[in-house]
């Protein structure tokens, strides 16, 4: 990818380059969402911005490139879908004339089913079709699995129906069903994927208890699994 090109360029020759700026648009993972109750026991999403992928991913590439540590622009927002992104696409993204866009939606997206799949779909396409109109690159970054325990139990019973609900959902395919859609489009933009989904599903047939995995035993990914979206976006820039 031209990234990788950009890197090189700004760390072999510092005054003739600006810093790269790599900007993330996605959901609460994006933002960097973990657990859903504070240290007091009562449910609040805990923010740590600074555990997210995006972080971990300027860290990777300041490690690679030191002359040329990335401005990183974190655009996630929890709760958000793909057609929200669409909206705040120019706002919260592309006004910071960002070199790369990693797009990552589908958890929340998935759980309307069929009703806005097409939707889904529609929307990833206007991201992609965006990005690249405004010249910048991009990467599809496919999100990780959520909780498929439907026998779930918690003394709070709102989690429990969450997570039962999610589970529910989970169990139908619908978040495989909108990935494959993401997957389409990104293809037909000739955006390069980075196929996390795919990963969490080997983990799973290899034995692995992924829903272990959550940080918030729903859909957030523990600050340590945001290790490997961030290899694997950094692995995708190299071979994309």
């Amino acid at each position: 990818m031209q990234i990788i090109e950009k890197f090189k360029a700004k760390h072999e020759t510092m005054y003739n380059h600006r810093r790269p700026v790599i900007a993330f648009l996605g959901d609460s993972v994006t933002q960097g969402c973990f657990e859903i109750f504070d240290d007091h026991g009562h449910i609040e999403t805990k923010f740590c911005p600074e555990d997210a992928y995006s972080e971990k991913v300027g860290h990777i590439l300041g490690m690679l490139y030191p002359n040329a540590a990335p401005v990183i622009v974190n655009a996630g927002i929890s709760g958000d879908t793909s057609w929200n992104g669409l909206t705040r696409l120019e706002r919260d993204v592309l006004s910071f004339s960002p070199d790369l866009v990693t797009v990552c939606y589908g958890l929340n997206d998935a759980g309307w089913g069929e009703g806005k799949i097409d939707e889904y779909e529609k929307s990833m396409r206007g991201i992609f079709e965006g990005i690249k109109a405004s010249g910048a690159e991009a990467i599809f970054l496919t999100p990780s699995l959520r909780s498929d325990d439907t026998d779930y139990r918690n003394p709070v019973k709102m989690l429990e129906d969450c997570v039962r609900q999610n589970a529910k959902n989970e169990r139908e395919g619908w978040l495989q069903k909108y990935v494959e859609r993401g997957r389409k489009a990104a293809k037909e933009a000739g955006v390069p994927i980075c196929d996390c989904t795919e990963l969490w599903l080997t983990l799973k047939a290899g034995g692995v208890n992924t829903n272990a995995l959550l940080a918030n035993d729903v859909n957030h990914p523990s600050r340590e699994m945001h290790w490997m979206f961030a290899y694997e976006l950094v692995k995708t820039m190299f071979e994309a």
